[in-house]
């Protein structure tokens, strides 16, 4: 038994249901990063996050702690 809440989640999937929960306006107030705050959109938010994991990491660590909120 993988413990681990990210095993078999995709990036995509991550921030769908992150901006589904929140929204792009109080994501950019949790994570400030550009592409939740200027022209946000899944796909923009992908290809930054795909390419810095700095930020990803952020993401993710949003989603875990946001995951008992999602059940």
């Amino acid at each position: 038994m993988n413990n681990d809440p990210l095993h078999g989640k995709t990036l995509k999937s991550i921030v769908e249901q992150l901006v589904d929960f929140y929204g792009f306006d109080t994501l950019g107030e949790l994570i400030k990063i550009k592409c939740f705050t200027e022209n946000p959109s899944v796909k923009s938010s992908l290809t930054f996050l795909r390419k810095t994991d700095w930020a990803r990491k952020k993401v993710e660590d949003l989603y875990v702690r946001t995951l008992p909120k999602l059940k």
